[in-house]
């Protein structure tokens, strides 16, 4: 009868103690994959950043005087020779 007592004073204590080790189990796990999300996209962003600046760099290299000049003599158009003439609207 005793050892009854016992058992039913504890049962609430022992349940709570388990209950609070499922949630320590559960948070660790949680944190586990927020880590490897955190992780996953700070090397999405180091890849878009190696993007950027590897498309920025062909965009200044493809947009040089020298380089234009390359790809308009493909349709047929030249730089000229001469400097722009000013045109003047009398009113």
């Amino acid at each position: 009868m005793l050892q009854a007592k016992w058992l039913v004073r504890y049962v609430p204590f022992a349940l709570f103690l388990g209950l609070l080790g499922l949630v320590y189990i559960a948070n660790g796990h949680y944190a586990d994959t927020t880590v490897r999300q955190i992780s996953e996209a700070g090397r999405q962003m180091k890849q878009l950043q190696y993007e950027y600046k590897t498309l920025q760099a062909e965009w200044m290299y493809r947009s040089k005087e020298s380089e234009l000049a390359k790809v308009v003599e493909t349709i047929g158009l030249k730089k000229t020779k001469e400097p722009p003439v000013k045109i003047k609207v009398n009113e």
